[in-house]
């Protein structure tokens, strides 16, 4: 039986992933600053719109810089323009499964600091003031992500991930493991009882109507690199833990030199269940988005 597949909504691209991304797993895409990992992110999330009658979903993880763009991206590639949910509101238990009630298409969840948060970077106080602000919004998290599975959401992009010196330091990779694992691959029941909590019995017959297959969520991770040029994304030293010891596929996106020029290029480092092209791709990017050339 063929392998299910995922587009990742850039159709030259699928036939270097042998047909797509696998449902179900963990895509990283890995490039420099303004490389198009966001542009990647927005194709992936806007495909989900023909194939699960449901756009994807953002999970903004950034706490340093400018916003990572979505809307405007969205807005110019599709004329979509994602709906932004508040990070301040605590989700409507009440009416959570009331269809006339939606959870956005973009969370923001920290407020921006102008630094990374990395505990080495951190004293005491400010480590303190972090995982208040993650406890805070956990709950928020949850139902922003499990209410639009319910619905028919199948995609997730998760942006915002800065390089730091030691991955088991870095309170975003903290996050989204427990995003990843205890709520993206968890059974459904299980993420109803975790949001409810006490008042999940009066809800559990309508979490039980409204139950998904987790393993049909595909998640694509956009990480930043200090690295720009591809061929020092490809000979990079992995740490153990890394997170691409648990991605399913892993994308690189850098700059190559061809002849005098600079241009952009791709290489898939890994892509477990299938098979993929040893090629570096090139690509160019336009107001319609990433265009894969040759």
């Amino acid at each position: 039986m063929p392998t299910p597949r995922q587009t990742t909504g850039i159709a030259k691209l699928d036939e270097h992933l042998g047909g797509g991304l696998i449902p179900g797993t963990l895509t990283l895409v890995i490039g420099a600053t303004g490389i198009g990992k966001t542009q990647m992110g927005v194709h992936f999330a806007h495909a989900g719109k023909d194939t699960d009658n449901h756009n994807g979903i953002f999970f903004d993880m950034s706490t340093r810089g400018d916003s990572q763009s979505h809307v405007e991206y969205a807005e110019r590639m599709f004329g979509w323009t994602p709906v932004e949910a508040d990070s301040h509101k605590l989700p409507d238990l009440d009416n959570f499964f009331e269809s006339d009630l939606t959870h956005g298409e973009m969370l923001h969840v920290f407020d921006y600091q102008g630094k990374r948060v990395s505990r080495r970077e951190m004293d005491w106080d400010e480590l303190g003031h972090w995982q208040k602000q993650i406890n805070e919004k956990l709950a928020t998290t949850i139902g922003y992500l499990y209410g639009n599975f319910t619905r028919g959401c199948r995609r997730v992009v998760i942006d915002g991930l800065e390089p730091v010196d030691v991955p088991a330091e870095s309170i975003q990779i903290e996050l989204f493991e427990y995003v990843y694992h205890q709520v993206l691959r968890k059974d459904p029941m299980w993420v109803a009882r975790d949001l409810f909590r006490q008042a999940f019995r009066k809800n559990s017959e309508a979490a039980e109507k409204h139950s998904y297959a987790s393993e049909s969520i595909g998640c694509m991770m956009l990480q930043t690199s200090k690295e720009a040029m591809l061929e020092h994304l490809i000979s990079r030293n992995l740490d153990e833990g890394d997170l691409i010891s648990g991605a399913n596929t892993v994308i690189y996106m850098g700059k190559i030199l061809d002849g005098t020029k600079i241009r952009r290029a791709m290489y898939i480092n890994k892509h477990r269940g299938s098979a993929a092209t040893d090629e570096i791709i090139p690509y160019h990017i336009d107001d319609a988005g990433i265009q894969i050339d040759g």
